[in-house]
């Protein structure tokens, strides 16, 4: 991969990804050494049921489908009968603000938050369930429906690429405060009920607002947070100064202060506590993805995937 790839994502990259998809899940019944196993298992619903029929009860009929009301209603017991729904649609938020466009490692958190969805949205799409998603920036919002179309996955890797390549140091930001809780919003405008809602972000900006517009489509909905992070946010080391800011304003830290240092990681350290917290306030889950390391390992790993077998001839 060119120094380049790591700081912009291109379509043909993104399609790329297809074929390693295999082999991951994002339904209830995750592998053991899946993050997603245990504790988070249950916050999974997968696919839903549909009420097919009333029907008279038949022996061997489990009991708990007995529908009472009708049974009381007729004097004769009858069940409902359901049938488990054909797909899941999944909705996939992609974060592209400019404060994705940070690195310290090996990739921007764009780029990786690109690749993620990426793999994602061709997973989704092999189980055989509909795939949509949000790609957005600073001043710019791109959706699209969730459907079993592989047309509609590529015009949303092709929107993350469109989006990705407008990202610059030199690039004019007007800052929107509140910009995340109003993709939520449309997030919310979709998602009515039994998505898998992923989002792709390093959730700058979040404040309270934030916090109940997620416990509001977890409520409804499948809701994991791919939180994308750099391992610079997590430790900032000794330097001389640093130049911190967007197009319109800029500010000098000196980091060569260990008070300074000490403030920010502090400040840091509450900011992603406080999103990996949500995991226990709202019912919804959080996994870590670091944009100093290779995207699809990563994955793997928290998905408790194996790596594809070589052939032995």
């Amino acid at each position: 991969m060119s120094s380049e790839a790591h700081i912009h994502v291109s379509l043909a990259h993104l399609r790329s990804l297809e074929g390693v998809s295999r082999g991951l899940s994002f339904l209830p019944r995750q592998p053991s050494a899946s993050v997603l196993n245990g504790r988070h298992a249950s916050r999974l619903r997968g696919r839903g049921l549909n009420f097919e029929e009333m029907r008279d009860y038949l022996p061997g009929d489990d009991i708990r489908s007995i529908d009472w009301k009708a049974t009381a209603r007729t004097g004769e017991p009858h069940v409902r009968v359901f049938t488990e729904e054909r797909d899941r649609p999944a909705l996939l938020v992609v974060d592209q603000r400019m404060s994705m466009f940070f690195g310290s490692r090996l990739n921007l958190k764009s780029v990786t938050a690109a690749e993620a969805a990426a793999i994602a949205a061709f997973r989704v799409l092999g189980a055989g369930d509909r795939v949509g998603g949000i790609v957005f920036g600073d001043d710019e919002q791109i959706e699209y429906v969730p459907k079993r179309s592989r047309r509609t996955a590529h015009a949303f890797l092709e929107s993350i690429a469109d989006v990705n390549s407008t990202l610059n140091a030199d690039r004019a930001v007007t800052l929107q405060p509140g910009r995340l809780n109003k993709v939520l919003s449309s997030v919310a405008r979709i998602a009515h009920h039994d998505h898998l809602v992923l989002v792709f972000s390093d959730f700058d900006g979040i404040d309270e607002m934030t916090h109940l517009r997620l416990r509001s489509i977890a409520a409804h909905n499948d809701l994991v947070l791919i939180l994308v992070d750099d391992p610079f946010a997590e430790r900032i080391e000794s330097s001389e100064r640093a130049v911190i800011g967007d197009s319109q304003m800029q500010a000098e830290i000196d980091l060569g202060s260990s008070a300074t240092r000490a403030a920010i990681n502090a400040y840091t350290h509450d900011r992603l506590a406080r999103i990996r917290n949500w995991q226990t306030e709202i019912n919804l889950s959080v996994l870590p993805l670091s944009a100093g390391e290779e995207t699809l390992p990563q994955i793997r790993q928290l998905m408790g995937a194996l790596s594809p077998r070589r052939r032995i001839r």
